[in-house]
């Protein structure tokens, strides 16, 4: 009643106050057009601010222009003096003075130009949202920091919106529809992301990126590696003056986690520092599988069940430093780790069947416990050079050290094995011997560059420059076991491995830039020699060397039309070398019945693409379609066999290497055929100042065959992440989230398909918002998530499902002190990211887990 009490009165009021103000106040109409000084094109978008001259603090009208630059606003006022002022970020002010009688109901301002800014930016007020995405000729920047979900998400979630990339329901990473691509933070490549993506990026918050660049067409002046392309993950910091500090913890159903981040700028020196340290334990999953072997009917079917835990932990930190020796000299260091450890514990049983389903041929149960760790440690420093002539002139030294040491240590009991009149004969035909796996790997990489960039003329760029890579792979693998079924565990060089892989890349590239008006035209050249020395001291395996030499050319043609629209077209090629694990000979038959080989003479891939895309950002709007043909001759697939050999199959000729009859043996090899075409849409509504409605989507035809093995399989794939964040009253941001994808095509079968949904909501509190509260949940309903898997060869075909926790909830709380004053100079840099996204970028080990 009360409610209905107080509406009434204000409609009564509001009422009186309009009948008073009819006397004193008019409808004026005050017009315009906003060009750019130079190429005389409508500036869209503009922010516009009109103020009474007596009274300036305090706005009467905030609007934005047009498309084409125009305006056209009505003002509910009385007559007098007024002052106009137009601002855009990265433009000067334009100030105009008009008066307002009554006598003349229309002001017609005229054109207006606005130039470049040269010394400072002020007086901008932003009344739209900001866009979240910016397009250049070669790659497509995703702002992952004016994102609302970034308050309580993982990076992995936030890659969901990224538009060209996609994350499947097993939190696989792929970009472009590929793979195999390299990951970078700050313009420098980082190893263990780019081969270990999945559990990396999904244990990082995402409060703590800036934004992240899909390098779609790389230039001559990156790397060659990345068949999909390049992202790279730009952190936090820089541009101001002053300190600052949060603290951040989160707590889950499945983990929990806390962190910090801490920044201080003052004069020519910046430090920043970051860490997290996350603590997961996950519940039970559960898989089976299912294979049925054509030639034979007495060991026709075989089936296995397990389940399995973890509990684990990850962490990860950083500290940067910079220093501006003077205004053309600039030295950077910094020195980062992430990594962490989990103890896993699964158990399960096999069984094989003869062709009626009732006799059973064989039936053993394992247990398996182990624990495992990986870490990442880095540091580089970098030396930038500007010549005081031109600042666009430019040379930098760059040397960076990276070391990845991983272990893993497990041990396996067989357990219960039948038909019991039968054990002897089971456990010498299946090797079924209790055994511990003690390996070890590490990769240390040393890696020196030099670019140099220069300007000739106004609308020329010149950029070369060097690159010498030492790679120093190491794989230890020693292997214990048990006679029968014992606990009596010796070593076995039979079955151990230990070799070293060293690789010296050394690259040189030339790029050139055109920038004529509206067009932009980017081709280049790189050249890369790849010398590998392979030596094995333990196991099977000849000592080998190999060595590889890649011309890699790119080109990119890009037009702006108009102010928000862009069309880009590009040709790249781009190379994949087989990891350690691809060419790893370890002849890994822990479940006897499935056993995987590497294979040492793999070679490297190479795939080209041609791509055309169309985007167009304004402050309403974003849309940006991408089409993509690939193709690949000697693609690494992995390739599954079943032994029908009475008494199996011995490989290396090596005794110990043997598969038994019914085992299914895999390794890879150079012979798969790729062809794909792809169409990605992104979509971006600003409906209202307070709420955005987002698309981001793929769909592709993909034909794989090896003509080698007689394999063929094609189909279509289509995956679609959609949502809409809304503020409500009190700054309550609202997040809805839901996606899927269909099963995805191999050469031998097909994945499962999925989908998803999450919900999220957040709020700051205290004076500039310091304090900010998360709560997030997502498939609530879905206790576990389903996915099925099949391939099929000549003489079998293998089925397996599998179904892991799904349910997730939690909340995060964060709390920032300090004070940072905005360097408007600074600011300016920031905005246009030109000193990151010109950086010398490197290349890194590619491909997911």
């Amino acid at each position: 009643m009360r409610h209905k009490l107080f509406l009434l009165s204000l409609f009564v009021f509001t009422l009186s106050m309009s009948g008073w103000a009819q006397n004193s106040v008019s409808f004026y109409t005050v017009k315009g057009v906003l060009l750019d000084s130079l190429t005389q094109e409508g500036e869209p978008y503009a922010t516009i601010k009109i103020v009474n001259k007596d009274a300036p603090d305090k706005a009467v009208k905030m609007a934005v222009t047009g498309a084409n630059g125009k305006f056209q606003e009505k003002l509910n006022v009385g007559p007098g003096d007024y002052i106009l002022t137009v601002s855009s970020i990265g433009k000067t002010t334009v100030v105009r003075e008009f008066s307002l009688k009554p006598s003349a109901r229309i002001v017609d301002l005229g054109t207006m130009l606005s130039a470049e800014a040269t010394n400072e930016l002020k007086g901008v007020e932003v009344v739209a949202q900001k866009p979240l995405v910016k397009v250049d000729v070669d790659k497509i920047e995703y702002n992952i920091e004016d994102d609302p979900d970034s308050k309580s998400n993982s990076i992995l979630e936030m890659l969901r919106k990224v538009p060209l990339v996609t994350v499947d329901g097993e939190d696989n990473v792929q970009v472009n529809g590929s793979s195999s691509f390299k990951i970078h933070i700050n313009g420098k490549p980082n190893n263990m992301m780019s081969s270990n993506p999945k559990d990396v990026l999904k244990s990082m918050p995402a409060n703590s990126i800036k934004y992240i660049e899909v390098i779609t067409s790389p230039g001559a002046k990156y790397d060659a590696e990345g068949i999909g392309g390049i992202l790279n993950i730009v952190t936090v910091g820089g541009g101001f003056d002053g300190y600052t500090a949060t603290i951040r913890t989160s707590a889950g159903n499945n983990d929990s986690g806390i962190g910090g981040y801490a920044m201080i700028k003052q004069d020519k020196l910046t430090l920043s520092a970051n860490y997290n340290y996350n603590y997961n334990y996950r519940p039970n999953s559960y898989s089976n599988s299912y294979r049925e072997n054509y030639e034979s009917d007495t060991e026709k079917y075989l089936e296995s069940q397990s389940r399995s835990k973890s509990r684990g932990s990850f962490q990860h930190g950083n500290l940067e430093a910079s220093y501006e020796i003077d205004s053309l000299r600039l030295l950077t260091v910094a020195f980062g780790m992430y990594g962490g450890g989990s103890k896993n514990n699964s158990d399960g049983t096999t069984a094989m069947y003869a062709a009626n389903y009732q006799d059973i041929a064989y039936r053993y149960r394992t247990d398996n416990h182990g624990k495992s760790s990986w870490y990442s440690i880095n540091g580089n420093i970098d030396y930038q050079r500007t010549a005081r002539s031109n600042k666009a002139r430019m040379i930098t030294l760059s040397y960076k050290i990276n070391t990845q040491p991983q272990t893993d240590n497990s041990y396996n009991t067989y357990l219960d094995i039948s038909p019991e009149d039968q054990t002897d004969n089971i456990v010498d035909r299946l090797l079924l011997r209790n055994y511990h796996s003690d390996g070890k790997t590490n990769n240390i990489e040393h890696t020196f560059q030099v670019d140099y960039t220069t300007p000739i003329g106004k609308l020329h760029t010149i950029e070369t420059g060097a690159k010498y890579i030492l790679r120093r792979n190491s794989s230890d693998n020693q292997f214990f076991e048990a006679a029968g079924v014992s606990d009596d565990y010796l070593y076995n060089e039979d079955r151990s491995s230990d070799y070293r892989h060293l690789n010296h890349i050394l690259a040189a590239y030339a790029g050139y830039t055109l920038k004529y008006k509206v067009f932009s035209f980017k081709p280049g050249v790189r050249y890369e020699q790849t010398i590998q020395r392979v030596k094995y001291i333990v196991g099977p395996g000849e000592n080998f060397n190999s060595n590889f030499s890649d011309w890699v050319p790119s080109a990119s043609l890009g037009m702006q039309v108009g102010k928000t629209q862009n069309i880009r077209g590009s040709y790249s090629m781009r190379i994949w070398r087989p990891g350690i694990w691809n060419l790893n000979p370890y002849f890994n038959n822990q479940n006897p019945m499935f056993i995987s080989q590497g294979n040492p003479d793999l070679k490297t891939v190479k795939s080209h693409a041609f791509d055309l895309s169309y985007s167009n950002f304004t402050a309403k709007f974003n849309i940006n379609v991408a089409l993509r043909y690939s193709f690949q001759n000697n693609g690494i697939e992995n390739i599954s066999r079943l032994i029908t050999a009475p008494g199996g199959e011995i490989f290396d000729d090596n005794p110990e290497h043997l598969a038994p009859e019914g085992a299914l043996y895999s390794t890879y090899a150079n012979i798969g055929k790729r062809k794909e075409t792809g169409l990605n849409l992104f979509l971006n509504w600003n409906a209202t100042s307070k709420t955005r409605i987002y698309m981001n989507g793929r769909g592709d035809y993909t034909d794989l065959r090896s003509e080698a093995q007689g394999l063929h399989n094609y189909g279509w794939n289509a995956s679609v992440h959609g949502g809409i964040q809304h503020t409500l009253p009190w700054k309550i941001r609202l997040s809805l989230n839901a996606g899927g994808r269909t099963p995805n095509i191999s050469l031998q079968g097909k994945g499962s398909g999925f989908q998803y949904y999450s919900f999220g909501i957040n709020r700051s509190f205290l004076k500039e918002e310091r304090l900010t509260l998360n709560v997030y949940c997502s498939n609530i309903f879905e206790k576990y998530r389903h996915f099925d898997n099949h391939t099929e060869g000549i003489n079998f075909i293998s089925k397996s499902s599998s179904k892991y926790p799904s349910r997730y909830f939690g909340f995060s709380l964060s709390y920032r002190i300090g004070e940072l004053k905005a360097s408007v100079k600074k600011a300016a840099r920031t905005i246009n990211n030109d000193d990151v996204k010109e950086a010398g970028r490197e290349e890194t080990q590619g491909g997911v887990q």
